[in-house]
This record gives C-alpha cells, sequence and structure tokens, in this order.
C-alpha cells in the first residue's frame, strides 16, 4: 500500500468531484472551489495507491491566522484515521509556517454536531473561540427587495468575530481590506449586512430582531440575483434569547437545537 500526502494538481479534479458528490448530499462546495484553491496554494490530498481519498487546505487569513478547511476523507475511506492524519499534517504545517513567522494560530469551524472533529480539536491543543448560529431561510417566504451596494468601512464591522461565508475574522483594519476582496457589503435604509462573493450566507451587522426582519427581503434579493432558492444568516451566539422570535421571523434551524451550530476553533503557536 503506498501512500502520501502531496499538493493538488489539475489531474486531481474528478477524484475531488466523486468526495463532493458523495458529500453532505452533494452539496458539498469542494469541487466548485478546486480551481481557486489550486491557484492560492497550500491545497493538499492525501493519495492511496494511485487514488485521491481525502483533502486538506490551509488559508490565510488577516491577523496571521492559518484557516484550516476542506478537510474531506471518501466515504468508503472512513473510520480508518485518514481524518486524523490529514489534521495532523496540518498542525505540522502550521507550526513550521509559525516557525517561519508567517502566522501566529490556527482556527477552523465546525458544526456542533460533529464530536469526532471536536473531540480531535480539543485533543490537539484548540479551544472553542466563538459560537455562531447559522439558521436556514427560503427565498420564497419573502418579498425580494433590492438593496444598495456599498463600500465598507470601520465603522460597519460592529462585531468582534465577523463571518464572511465560513470563514471568520477577526476585526481590524487589515481584515476590511480583506473583506472588501472577499465579500459584498450591502445597505438597505442604513441596514447594513454582508455576504461572501460566491455564496449565500449572510452576516447582518445588527442583529435586533426588528432590524433583522427589514433586512431579510433584501438577503433574499441578492440570494435571487445568484440563482438560489435558499441562503443562511450567520448570528453571533448571543442572540439565544431571541430564537422564538427569530424562528417567527421564517429563519431555521436544520438540527432544531436551541445551542449555537457552529463552533470556531482556535489553537495559538506563537
Amino acid at each position: 500500500m503506498f501512500m502520501l500526502i502531496r499538493e493538488a494538481r489539475p489531474e486531481d479534479r474528478p477524484f475531488i468531484e466523486e468526495i463532493a458528490r458523495l458529500t453532505w448530499d452533494g452539496e458539498d462546495y469542494l469541487a466548485r472551489v478546486f480551481d481557486e484553491w489550486l491557484e492560492d496554494g497550500n491545497f493538499y490530498v492525501l493519495e492511496l495507491d494511485g487514488k485521491v481519498i481525502g483533502t486538506a487546505k490551509l488559508t490565510f487569513l488577516p491577523g496571521k491566522v492559518g484557516w484550516m478547511e476542506g478537510l474531506r476523507v471518501h466515504p468508503g475511506y472512513r473510520g480508518r484515521g485518514y481524518g486524523k492524519m490529514l489534521h495532523g499534517f496540518l498542525l505540522e504545517l502550521g507550526e513550521r509556517l509559525a516557525r517561519e513567522r508567517k502566522i501566529e494560530a490556527l482556527e477552523f469551524t465546525t458544526d456542533f454536531l460533529n464530536k469526532h472533529t471536536i473531540s480531535m480539536a480539543q485533543k490537539t491543543g484548540f479551544h472553542i473561540k466563538a459560537k455562531f448560529f447559522n439558521f436556514g431561510a427560503k427565498v420564497g417566504d419573502f418579498e425580494p427587495e433590492e438593496p444598495e451596494k456599498i463600500e465598507p468601512g470601520m465603522e460597519d464591522l460592529t462585531l468582534g468575530t465577523i463571518p464572511v461565508g465560513w470563514r471568520f475574522v477577526k476585526r481590524s483594519e487589515e481584515a476590511l481590506e480583506w473583506i472588501r476582496k472577499n465579500a459584498d457589503f450591502y445597505d438597505l435604509n442604513g441596514l447594513r449586512f454582508l455576504v461572501s462573493k460566491k455564496g449565500t450566507t449572510f452576516t447582518p451587522l445588527d442583529v435586533g430582531l426588528a432590524t433583522l426582519k427589514a433586512m431579510l427581503p433584501a438577503m433574499a434579493w441578492v440570494a435571487r440575483e445568484r440563482g438560489s432558492e435558499e441562503f443562511k444568516v450567520m448570528l453571533p451566539s448571543g442572540v439565544k434569547p431571541l430564537l422564538p422570535g427569530i424562528k417567527r421571523l421564517g429563519l431555521f434551524l436544520w438540527d432544531e437545537t436551541e445551542e449555537p451550530n457552529v463552533l470556531v476553533f482556535r489553537k495559538k503557536l506563537i
């Protein structure tokens, strides 16, 4: 048996597409970002006897953070320790980059039901940095209203930890420049929200019930323009007391949980 972890190559596309097709009921984003990740670098695959059976990616985020993402194992090879192997590989890579002063910490996010990943993170020195609720919504439940696209300033970054899709950055001038490149900001009658440029996961910059109600039609408009019938809304864990009201607005949690379902982990290296 020949096994190695190496940098991804263009010819790996069919393997990546197969893994994506068999993950999350075929809704995995891995195949869609394949070209982008190849160009960005630090995109790795686990090859077993000539077949790619796993993936892992490290992305540089503001604040000298190495963001761990895209860790996948082909369903036919799960339960054999390959996920742990890829996790360990990213840890070693992060430690080397820390020695080179390129990053200072590793971070990643996972669903609160992913017990295996949570256990592995805790055993390898990670702690929970932040918690969020990831709500679902259907475009058809709202009367879409067109918002105005704007150029954001520091005053618009009202959250300490800011979700941009499924990446999370800490508020700073550096983060603002990164967000400008990776997200679109919108304004509707003075209410503002952002959404990653290639997705439909929205972050309101005001999380009150009344303001959220006012923003949802604008989010629905953007999601519809991007060809999606559904969209997601990421809210900080502090909205927990507002859950009944939030659900009455038309948002829902897939797992019917009353607890934050998105966990952001961090491991300081320096």
